[in-house]
């Protein structure tokens, strides 16, 4: 398949729209769940439209779900005569080729379980290796959708496997996007931001997400994960961001404001990027918290990293906030070892205090020359014996 072909089934809009709908602001539920109606009815979801009406408490429209099931019905009987005549009168290749239709089938109505029965069917009658990773892609797809992170895992390490057994550069590119997301999931930051600047230039996955969605998430990921050298050269000077990074609202400011100093903008841009991208976007709103805590925590050792110590009254109007914030935030991240530097309250000073690393490697040794000194008088004692 070309980028262009493959079916964004099961859809991961609807997905999106599932997640404003719960997990989402309040100014997104009703627009939301008319888009998720919609697409119930365009596509005669009758598995999805119970799973929903029973997960949102809504009252079920039985004529609608009468009407949808005999849709799914007659497409389905249709699907089954279409594989009794490949199979008695065609080839493989049409029998696996309905095999997969019957599988997209009930992927669209959402029927999960049913889709992944049907998709491993259709994974062991095919022979092409193209079509069964497009199958695995699909699986893939299908645990984003249900938010089931073992199916994505499982199915992500049988397309890396088959790839290394001659995988076409398309569906190599497409693993690496897949991969990216599923490691934004489970905040692995590092590995995520590697794979998405790897396809900056490549990136067809739009069955997953839009390109937009894409450099947002390649922008943030790599902003946490990389140094600051690396940020330039991979992420601010990219055409690939370049072209869409003022298109999306506050990320430009998010990063140029970082890598140039310009703390008070960053700290605006960051909370604006927290409530109109994080907390509205699937893949990043479990990480939302954690994502604006570790990039704070990020500026103010880049600021500190300049000066031996600065004072409270400076700090605070580099960011833009007042003394009393400045100290208790910083506190917090002190006393957790997250921030080398100490501050003086008496004299309203941070003071840095940067790890020495020969001196830190010093000390590592003669701690283990003493480990390993106890030990040896341990086993002197027994052999003694």
């Amino acid at each position: 398949m070309s980028g262009e072909e493959v079916p964004k089934i099961p859809s991961i809009e609807l997905s999106q729209n599932r997640f404003l709908l719960t997990s989402g602001p309040k100014d997104t539920h009703a627009q939301a769940q008319e888009a998720i109606l919609q697409k119930i009815k365009e596509d005669n979801m009758a598995p999805f439209y119970e799973l929903i009406c029973e997960e949102q408490q809504w009252p079920v429209d039985a004529s609608l779900l009468k009407k949808m099931k005999a849709e799914n019905e007659e497409a389905l009987k249709k699907l089954d005569d279409r594989l009794k005549d490949a199979e008695e009168n065609l080839g493989e290749t049409e029998i696996s080729d309905t095999l997969l239709a019957r599988a997209e089938h009930f992927a669209k109505i959402g029927d999960k379980e049913k889709s992944l029965t049907a998709y491993r069917v259709a994974f062991e009658k095919t022979v092409a290796l193209g079509t069964r990773l497009d199958i695995l892609f699909a699986n893939i797809r299908t645990g984003f959708f249900y938010r089931d992170n073992d199916i994505v895992s499982r199915n992500i390490e049988k397309a890396r496997s088959m790839i290394e057994e001659g995988g076409d550069w398309d569906r190599r590119n497409r693993l690496k996007v897949y991969e990216g997301v599923y490691l934004t999931t489970i905040r692995n930051f590092k590995g995520a931001a590697d794979l998405f600047i790897a396809t900056l230039s490549t990136f067809t996955s739009t069955e997953l997400m839009e390109y937009k969605e894409f450099i947002t998430c390649a922008v943030l990921s790599s902003v946490l994960a990389l140094k600051r050298v690396d940020i330039k050269n991979k992420v601010i000077d990219s055409p690939e961001v370049l072209e869409v990074l003022h298109e999306i609202p506050h990320l430009e400011d998010f990063l140029q404001s970082l890598y140039n100093g310009d703390y008070a903008k960053f700290f605006v841009a960051l909370a604006a990027l927290e409530t109109s991208a994080m907390k509205r976007y699937w893949v990043l709103f479990p990480h939302y918290r954690y994502f604006v805590r570790e990039m704070r925590i990020r500026a103010y050792a880049q600021l500190l990293e300049s000066y031996r110590s600065l004072t409270l009254q400076n700090m605070a109007h580099s960011f833009g906030v007042s003394e009393s914030f400045i100290d208790s935030d910083l506190s917090k991240f002190i006393s957790a070892g997250r921030l080398n530097c100490v501050i003086d309250k008496v004299n309203g000073i941070v003071e840095t205090n940067r790890p020495d690393a020969k001196n830190a490697q010093y000390q590592q040794a003669i701690k283990q020359g003493d480990i390993l000194l106890n030990r040896v008088q341990k086993l002197s004692r027994v052999i003694n014996v």
